[in-house]
């Protein structure tokens, strides 16, 4: 597995946003959508807003693939399942990464619909 490099974790992680597009069956990029980004530990992490409602999060399953833009970078990278012994630790990144929005934008990116999107970006 390939990691991230310093630079490239630090610039992504620091971004306010991330685009994501997920990669299809037919190996085309789906639609962009703009999310929020967290790094914990080694690892960035993105979630579904919605929970397991969000059209894009449903999308992210067929082929656990995709590319993102964030902090000036391109990428291509795999979509691993988010650690759930992490879950705290990534709730508290997206309070103190994000909490200066409003709480109706904030709080529900910690709750259990969310948390059980938790995606693992994986550089490829």
């Amino acid at each position: 597995m390939k990691d991230w490099t310093p630079d490239e974790f630090k610039r992504i992680g620091a971004a306010e946003e991330l685009e994501i597009a997920w990669l299809r069956k037919d190996g085309t990029l789906g639609k962009r959508v703009t999310i929020w980004v967290v790094g914990v530990s080694d690892g960035l992490y993105v979630r579904a807003y919605r929970g397991l409602r969000s059209g894009w999060y449903r999308s992210t399953q067929v082929r656990h693939a995709g590319r993102i833009w964030a902090g000036g970078i391109e990428k291509d990278v795999a979509l691993e399942p988010g650690e759930p012994r992490l879950n705290d630790q990534i709730d508290a990144a997206y309070r103190t990464k994000y909490g200066r929005h409003d709480a109706q934008y904030v709080d529900p990116m910690v709750t259990e619909g969310a948390r059980a999107t938790t995606i693992k970006l994986i550089p490829r």
